[in-house]
Formats: structure tokens, sequence, C-alpha cells
């Protein structure tokens, strides 16, 4: 454990404590003990720490924050803490200030931990599903998809540094309708291409890039006209999807996702799960039938209303499937499902966590993240992104014109369930208003500081070797407390979905260093003062890398 959370488990200890005595001494009675949280105020002028403690037992004890707030700090004791002093404040926060002693110690575990710094048991090895992307395999994708990357995959590196068993999953569409008319819509340009004359199919893909797979497939297929026309619907379907899914795993793998498992919709359907999972929904008492269809009751897990699971024609509904590779999810042993989903799924979360319970698995195991869409920004105009007509930005444009770094950091500066503005000017600037160029050149302005150390023939000092007690200006201090956050900031990111607090975090780790670069010299330096500076700038490049790493984006030496 980082000492920084080793300091917080020890002040809470405390403060649970001094609760215990306070309510022995006044006669208090806690039946819901609220959870003591410590949180870095915004402003220094409050302390390192602070708890609003004394505010959630407002209604437990019926007595004033302030009240409250004092007693405990009668009872407080701060013994190995490294508290120097504490107050209470306002309606009765409690705010705490440290001594600087415990920050040396944070230098020294970043440089023997390594790349292991910030990383924890949180998650005690629990067995995560997160399926993210799962775009059809339809077309290109675009930039709604790249978003869902980029933090599909940063919230699974985030989540495996706090202790989780991630797995990554993409579920591939490739049985639905949108397959099918996908499929009649390359056979309706092979047929043109071959002079025959064809009527489009209604709701088809009338984009350019289908005609592309038309002309490839009658290279590859010149005799696909002699099966039979069934024979050839159904070929076409099959090699139309495989060809996007092959394009779709090339493009997420130039992004830096990779998935563990492509699941295929069609192996439901071969595997016969669809059935299997009716007939247990049925011997469970859950599905009925009306008019001809089976019905699954739904409003008994608080669905506004019931849903059909099978038409009157016996065809399944777009749920069924979906039902069934949840339950295979959870037949595979994960413990806790994760979905992100684009914003048209919002309706679709309670019939989903009603399925998940009436197949036996609990409401909360199930989770959902929503996504919110994208607006692509060029010379002030939108840009439209419409797969149908033809007329989007595919994420591999988006690469190509912005590059890999940008565009993960751009998706996710933003929370995943706000609409993002995405401005491809900005993301290509060389300048300090671009944060990717900002952060990697905090980066690389370090190796380059460690580079010259060398050239002058300066040995880099090992953190017990240097006298770290010299570190005392403020931009040292900041910086020191600012590479102390980051296991925290990785278990709340872990614990709260919330993967664009690590690019913030990374943000500020980047301003907080140019701040100290622009006030304290590293090299040419009495020798004792540069060997701690050349450690701290260490510890500032190795988190750096981490948090750039978790993030998905490069950590150049150069610039």
């Amino acid at each position: 454990m980082s000492i920084a959370l080793e300091l917080q488990s020890r002040i809470k200890q405390a403060f649970l404590e001094a609760l215990n005595k306070a309510a022995a001494s006044e006669g208090w009675i806690i039946e819901n003990l609220p959870p003591i949280e410590l949180e870095i105020p915004k402003e220094k002028s409050h302390g390192d720490l602070a708890t609003n403690l004394a505010m959630q037992l407002t209604r437990e004890i019926k007595q004033a924050p302030r009240r409250i707030a004092e007693l405990l700090i009668q009872h407080l004791d701060l013994t190995d803490t490294f508290v120097e002093s504490v107050e209470v404040a306002g309606p009765g926060f409690i705010n705490l200030w440290l001594n600087n002693k415990w920050l040396y110690k944070v230098l020294k575990d970043i440089e023997e931990q390594g790349d292991a710094y910030g990383r924890s048991n949180y998650g005690q090895g629990k067995k995560v599903l997160l399926e993210f992307v799962s775009a059809n395999p339809v077309g290109p994708m675009n930039v709604v998809n790249a978003r869902a990357a980029a933090v599909g995959d940063t919230l699974a590196n985030i989540m495996e540094a706090a202790g989780y068993d991630v797995s990554r999953e993409y579920y591939v569409n490739d049985a639905g309708r949108q397959a099918h008319l996908f499929g009649l819509s390359i056979l309706a340009r092979y047929k043109e291409l071959a002079g025959l004359e064809v009527e489009f199919p209604e709701d088809g893909y009338p984009a350019d890039y289908v005609i592309e797979l038309a002309k490839i497939l009658r290279q590859e297929v010149p005799d696909l006209l002699e099966k039979s026309q069934e024979e050839q619907e159904a070929f076409c379907k099959r090699w139309g999807t495989d060809r996007m899914v092959e394009q779709q795993k090339a493009d997420l793998a130039a992004f830096g996702v990779e998935f563990d498992l492509w699941f295929r919709e069609r192996d439901l359907h071969q595997g016969h799960q669809l059935d299997e999972v009716i007939k247990f929904m049925q011997e469970a008492g859950y599905l009925y039938e009306e008019d001809g269809a089976i019905w699954f009751a739904s409003t008994r897990f608080g669905d506004d209303k019931d849903r059909v699971m099978v038409k009157s024609d016996g065809e399944p509904t777009y749920l069924t499937p979906d039902v069934a590779y949840h339950w295979n999810k959870y037949s595979r042993g994960f413990e806790h499902l994760i979905n992100i989903w684009g914003p048209d799924h919002h309706g679709y979360i309670a019939r989903m966590s009603a399925a998940i319970q009436a197949l036996g698995y609990p409401a909360d195991s199930f989770e959902v993240i929503i996504l919110q869409l994208v607006t692509l920004l060029r010379h002030g105009e939108k840009v439209r992104m419409s797969k149908r007509a033809g007329r989007f930005i595919s994420m591999k444009e988006l690469l190509d014109e912005v590059g890999k770094d940008a565009a993960r950091y751009f998706f996710l500066m933003r929370a995943p369930d706000s609409h993002l503005d995405f401005d491809m000017a900005l993301a290509v600037e060389q300048s300090q208003e671009n944060p990717v160029y900002y952060i990697q050149y905090a980066h690389a302005r370090i190796c380059s500081i460690l580079r010259q150390a060398e050239e002058n023939g300066v040995k880099l000092p090992m953190a017990a070797q240097a006298d770290l007690n010299l570190l005392q200006t403020e931009a040292e201090i900041d910086l020191i407390k600012k590479l102390a956050q980051l296991p925290e900031e990785i278990i709340e990111a872990a614990e709260r979905r919330e993967p664009h607090r690590i690019a913030r975090y990374c943000y500020e780790l980047a301003s907080t260093f140019h701040s100290f670069y622009t006030h304290c010299r590293v090299l040419g330096e009495e020798e004792a003062l540069q060997e701690a500076r050349l450690v701290l700038v260490q510890a500032t490049k190795q988190v750096l890398q981490i948090t750039l790493g978790i993030l998905g984006v490069s950590a150049p030496e150069q610039m």
C-alpha cells in the first residue's frame, strides 16, 4: 500500500475511534454510521485533507454539526498520522494540516514500486466483464464508436490497476436485421457491377464503401450469381460482416485497443442458446403467451411494461439474443457485468436489468454506462456523421488527421455521460492550449533534464542517497503532493467508473511540474539540492508514464 493510502487509512481509523469515544461520552446512539471520507480541499487554505463526517452525523445525533466536529476533535488521537493541526471550518467541516515528513516517503515508494506505483488490491480480483464498442459490423466505425473504445479501454486499465480481474469483450451483431440489410446491399451492388438491373433494398446501405466491397467480392468470388438467391444473400451477409469485423479489429488495434474476445451473435443462434434461455425463463415462470407471442413479465422486476421475447411468427425479438448473451456471460464465471452503450439505449436498461434478475442474478451485478454523443468541429462547422447517407467521419479518418494520442485524450476529457465537442484543430496544435501536447511536453522536458545531467557526468541519484528534506519550496511540495494522489485517484476512478478523472489528474500533474520547472532550477544547484530535485523529477517522469499508459497515450522522450 502506498504511504498516501496508508496515511488516509490511519486517519479514518482515528476518526472512527474518536466517534466511538464521543458517542460513549455523550450518549449518542448511531444506527446508520456514514462512511468516513477524506478529500483534498480545492483551496490550500483549507488544509491538506478535510472531512464532512460531522455534517453527515447531524441527522443521526440531532446536534449542530460544528458541535459534533468539536467533540470529535476532543477525542481524536492522531499519533503516527503526520497531522500537525486540526480545525473546524464553516458549517462543520474538519480540516487537517499535515507536516511534510510523509511526503519524502512518497518519492521512495515511487522509486521502489516503479510501474506498479498506484496499483492496489482494492478490487480483490473480482471478475468483471467490460463490453464496449460492439458496433454493428455493417460499416466503418464512427467517432462515437471511437469514444466508446477510448472510454472502455481506459476504464479497463484503471480497474485492472485497482485490483479487478477485467476482461474486454466486443459483441458482434452479425445475426440481426442490420446485418441482413448490409448483405442485401452488397449483393445489389454486386449485381449492378455485373450489369444487372436491381432494386436497391429499402433501408439498405447506399454508401460508397459498399460499392468498394462489392468490387472486392467480384474479384474474390466471380461466380457468386451461380448460387441460389438464398445462398447469395447468406454468403453476402457472412462475407460482408466478416470483412467489416476484420476492418474494425485493424482500426481498433491502431487506436491501441485489443479485446480478449469478439463474441459472435450468430454463435448464440447456432448453439441454440436462445431456445435454452427461453426454456429457462418459462420454467421459472417469467414468460407467458398472449396473441400468439411469448412475453416476458418484466414488470415484475420494475420495468414499465412487459416485453415480447418471441413474436407471433416465431421470430425472436432483439431482446432474446441479448438476454441469451448476458446469460452466457454469467455462465463463464463473471461476477459483474459492465456495458457501455450509446444514448439511444437508455430505455433498454430497465428491461435488461429485469432479465438479469429473472435469470437469478443480483440487479447490482449488471451495470450500464451511457455514453453521450460526439460533435466534431472543423473550421467552426459541425461535421455530419450519417452512416446511412454515406457522409461521416470515420474513426480511421479521425486518427489519420489528429493521431491516436490526441484522439484518446480528447475522448477522455469529459465524463462519459457528457456531450463532447471534439475540436480537431486544437487536437493538432503544438501549443499549451492543446492538453495532450502540454502533458507530453512535460514528460519530454524531464527526459531532456535527465539527458543533460548524464551528458554533464551527473549520476542520477537514488532516493535513499539523496537528502530529500531539502525539498521545502512550495513548488516542490505541491509536486510531491500531486504525485502522492495517484493511488487514490485510480481507486476513485475505478469505483466511480470515471476514466476522465485520470485524464484530469494527468493534466494537473503536468501543470504542477511545469510550475516547478519555472520556479526551481534542477541542474547547476548545490550538489545535495540537485540530487534531491533529480529524485523528484525522476519520480514525476515515472508517474507521468504510468498515467499516460493508463490513458493509452504515448510518453515521448523528445518533442
